[in-house]
């Protein structure tokens, strides 16, 4: 545990977002995308920060490796793949599907235990092939089965309730809420419910970003070790093939990297650099270049970052602008 003292819990209020991304068509700014972004040093201190890191925010699924560290100090017994997949927001790949079945399996659980809602795969192909083929929605094709398959598992293995495994008032919902705060440095402001109905905490993006440094930077063996060991060396049992995510984590020795639905990105090196992102209004198209940018800014090879600078805006099927870091960023390139 890194303090038996966890700070206050970040406010609850009207996030002050900055503009961090620009849409650039034939030269003229077409739209601004707002949000938050913290950059830390190896040492934990904040080296750049953009909007507002302190208000209190739902991480959404970018917090999904400490619910996977908390499981691990629950007693949950995986590493490798199916460990990647506990902390996963998965394509609902069939490696994926097999993955989650594997896990429930040990745990002797089916499907019909599980508790997130039936959807059909997050992958576009994916489930564009579903579709196709006339298949329907199912637990383990939605995008956390391996978490909620997970955290039966570890119920199972503690002899708590297995019905009820989503209430936040749960054995294993409490000892994951400890763990946030634990990893995070703060008490957590608000609990609700995510997309999947498993609980979801509200900290700050400072503290998205300080847990994932010390998820990084822990000794070897400890949960916090084989949760970033396991995403690293399975980063596409962690998303999927083509995912973003799993692109800049290749591309980047030894980072570990995390998105989460509402336009979230969270990232750090080895030694403890960390960023966090916020797109105040979900846009997916604004998180990795703005992420990329704040990593050019912790430190990272520019050259390593410059896939990521920015989608192209097509205009009659030529390229005609992009979506771009705001300058106080320090984009990847400069680019009129």
């Amino acid at each position: 545990m890194h303090s038996t003292y966890p700070a206050a819990a970040p406010v609850v209020r009207e996030p002050l977002h900055a503009p961090v991304a620009h849409l650039v068509r034939g030269g003229v700014v077409e739209g601004v995308h707002h949000g938050s972004v913290v950059v830390l040093d190896a040492d934990g201190e904040i080296t750049f920060q953009l909007g507002d890191a302190e208000a209190a925010f739902y991480p959404r699924s970018a917090l999904k490796p400490v619910q996977a560290v908390a499981m691990l100090r629950a007693g949950l017994a995986l590493d490798g793949e199916l460990l990647s997949l506990a902390a996963a927001s998965h394509s609902g790949e069939e490696r994926h599907i097999a993955g989650a079945r594997r896990i429930l399996g040990l745990a002797g659980l089916t499907e019909a235990d599980l508790r997130n809602v039936p959807d059909m795969p997050y992958g576009p192909e994916v489930r564009d092939s579903w579709i196709r083929a006339g298949r329907q929605p199912s637990r383990l094709a939605q995008n956390c089965s391996g978490k909620h398959a997970a955290m039966l598992w570890t119920a199972k293995l503690n002899d708590w309730p297995l019905e009820d495994y989503l209430d936040p008032a749960h054995p294993l919902q409490q000892a994951i809420a400890e763990i946030v705060e634990d990893l995070t440095g703060q008490r957590i402001a608000r609990t609700t419910v995510d997309g999947c109905g498993a609980p979801l905490f509200s900290v700050s993006l400072h503290g998205l970003a300080r847990a994932l440094s010390r998820i990084v930077t822990a000794a070897p063996g400890t949960p916090e070790a084989r949760v970033a060991d396991a995403m690293r060396l399975h980063a596409e049992m962690a998303s999927g093939a083509g995912r973003d995510v799993a692109a800049l984590m290749a591309a980047v020795p030894g980072l570990l990297a995390k998105d989460g639905f509402e336009g979230v990105q969270v990232a750090a090196l080895p030694d403890g650099r960390a960023v966090a992102v916020k797109i105040a209004d979900g846009a997916n198209r604004a998180r990795i270049p703005v992420a990329a940018a704040a990593l050019a800014r912790a430190g990272v090879d520019r050259e390593l970052l410059a896939e990521f600078a920015g989608e192209t805006l097509l205009g009659g099927g030529r390229p005609v602008g992009h979506v771009r870091p705001v300058r106080s960023l320090e984009p990847l390139s400069v680019r009129v």
